[in-house]
């Protein structure tokens, strides 16, 4: 497919007006590799390195292991589509989000293999978002959006026939294939039966103050570790007795990665997701 039809396709269905994002300025050690476009606006089209595409390559992050599996495959004129531009792990705070290798895009640029990027836009409410990914997985059903991002909405409100918050993160261990954390900040008895799903993060404080309008006590996240950095997050949710449950950034916004496949395969592009490792530290 000629690549830049295939860009102009994915900003029409994804890019809306309004949305925003940040990316761009904390990727100035690689910005000869960046498109103008990214760097003014930090989404679509982050590296373009061909005039063609054959397939594309879905991953949560921009890893050097997601990078080194294409360059593996002794292919050519790929997209490397991408939930984000960096690399995340939280091992390395303050410098959680790490950028791309220079090398490895190099050897892209030399393959033909360039890199798109939808963070807000994925996340945003909708048939591939990340936290109706999520949701679709678990098996709930989906009542309503909520929580402005980058303005997105990017949460979701949910029901459930499981009634304890216990009982729901053996689901969420079981769903995921990997141990969570749970914070149980609240009553065990699902309130409503309703959870609030946000995949990735929901270190906003916002996220528990309507969570409390609407009744609702149980949380399911990304990132949960209890550290300096979240430390307020986590008061204010014991203040308000909210239970957060947590699946790693990775695991809780990989089924948006993978259902994006969906898309591509609808425009007649092959797509393939590439795995990657949770790190069980965001727990």
């Amino acid at each position: 497919m000629d690549a830049n039809n295939l860009y102009l396709q994915i900003e029409k269905d994804f890019i809306t007006p309004g949305l925003s994002d940040d990316w761009a300025q904390y990727m100035e050690s690689i910005s000869e590799y960046l498109t103008d476009e990214f760097k003014s606006r930090s989404m679509g089209l982050v590296c373009d390195n061909t005039d063609v595409v054959n397939k594309v390559y879905t991953a949560v992050f921009s890893s050097d292991h997601v990078m080194r599996y294409m360059l593996d495959k002794d292919e050519s004129h790929l997209l490397l589509f991408v939930h984000h531009p960096s690399n995340w792990d939280i091992r390395k705070y303050p410098e959680y989000f790490q950028q791309m290798d220079r090398n490895l895009l190099h050897q892209f640029v030399e393959r033909q293999i360039s890199i798109y990027n939808l963070h807000v836009p994925l996340d945003a409410y909708g048939k591939y978002s990340t936290s109706v990914s999520l949701a679709n997985n678990l098996g709930f059903n989906i009542i309503k959006p909520f929580y402005h991002y980058f303005g997105a909405e990017v949460g979701v409100y949910c029901e459930t026939k499981i009634s304890s918050t216990r009982e729901l993160n053996k689901l969420f261990e079981s769903t995921l294939g990997h141990r969570t954390s749970i914070y149980p900040y609240g009553k065990d008895e699902i309130s409503r039966g309703i959870v609030a799903v946000v995949a990735g993060s929901a270190n906003s404080m916002s996220i528990h103050e309507d969570m409390m309008k609407e009744g609702i006590n149980t949380l399911i996240t990304g990132i949960t570790v209890r550290n300096e950095m979240t430390e307020q997050i986590h008061a204010n949710a014991e203040a308000y007795e909210i239970n957060i449950l947590g699946g790693t950034h990775y695991s809780t916004e990989k089924p948006g990665c993978q259902a994006i496949c969906k898309y591509f395969q609808s425009i007649e592009l092959p797509s393939e997701f590439i795995e990657d490792t949770p790190i069980l530290e965001d727990l």
